[in-house]
């Protein structure tokens, strides 16, 4: 595995590898890697010829210092899963490597109604700036295909509306792989690692809401699904900043389903004060 820390070490590897007529997958990650990130350099490899994995803690995307600080980096076994699994190359810079103009914001990108849902009104400014470091990081590695978790529902749909704004990146292909689960449902993320046994136990209650929901969903009403996947979690100890039922492609509210569009469930709820996120498709 080739690893460069450098713009111009990449880039030369990978015009070297398209001059030989190689494709190029992309998976960037900001590392304290686990089997849902393994599962996408898999999917990179079995669709790519070349597989360009990221390693990038992005400062503009945390809207909380304090997460920023606290977000886990364990580089050395990063660096042993990435090898084990045949990944060709690890782009690993620093910050001023990425942002050699500084941090702030370069353009405002028009995500329209997706910045202001979930995630967006929780999370102020955080969508810009994932868009900002993925519009760097397409820019540099140039990808033919990238490959996305579906645990950051949210976040893909972002990335895709990303795509269309950008001529430039119109040729891109994207994956979306699905979420890897532990044996207990609980969706796997790097956030887990600043869980205790007892909390990891615990949250697998966000798995169960979203079950619940998938088994009861049917035409008409949907708010007393979620009202009672809500209470669920607050049972449990949960502070919940949202529970949802919305269009699986624009993400807006469904309040009363017709049986046709397709649906996703989504929460987001703190367990202590680790936050996590999960969904569900449902139709």
């Amino acid at each position: 595995m080739k690893v460069c820390h450098k713009v111009a070490d990449i880039q030369k590897y990978i015009s070297y590898s398209r001059k030989e007529g190689k494709s190029i997958g992309f998976v960037p990650t900001m590392g304290a890697l686990h089997e849902g990130h393994l599962s996408l350099l898999r999917a990179c490899n079995t669709h790519s010829d070349i597989s360009v994995v990221s390693i990038f803690v992005n400062p503009t995307q945390f809207n909380d210092k304090n997460d920023l600080e606290k977000y886990p980096k364990t580089i050395e076994n990063d660096l042993l899963a990435l090898l084990n699994e045949q990944c060709a190359v690890l782009f690993y810079p620093d910050v001023e490597e990425i942002y050699p103009s500084g941090t702030q914001l370069q353009q405002t990108y028009d995500l329209g109604v997706l910045e202001t849902l979930f995630e967006g009104h929780y999370r102020p400014g955080h969508f810009q700036g994932v868009c900002q470091v993925v519009d760097r990081l397409f820019s540099i590695i140039h990808p033919n295909k990238v490959f996305f978790g579906q645990k950051d529902y949210q976040q893909c749909m972002v990335i895709k509306k990303l795509i269309a704004l950008q001529p430039a990146f119109s040729n891109i292909e994207m994956h979306i792989v699905p979420t890897v689960r532990e044996q207990s449902g609980l969706a796997m993320s790097s956030r887990n690692l600043r869980l205790s046994e007892d909390e990891k136990a615990l949250a697998t209650t966000i798995y169960q809401s979203l079950l619940f929901i998938k088994q009861s969903i049917k035409p008409g009403g949907t708010d007393i699904l979620t009202s009672r996947a809500k209470e669920q979690l607050e049972q449990k100890g949960f502070k919940v900043d949202y529970v949802a039922v919305a269009h699986a492609i624009t993400l807006e509210p469904v309040h009363h389903w017709d049986g046709k569009i397709p649906l996703v469930a989504l929460i987001a709820a703190y367990l202590g004060n680790v936050r996590l996120i999960d969904n569900m498709i449902l139709s």
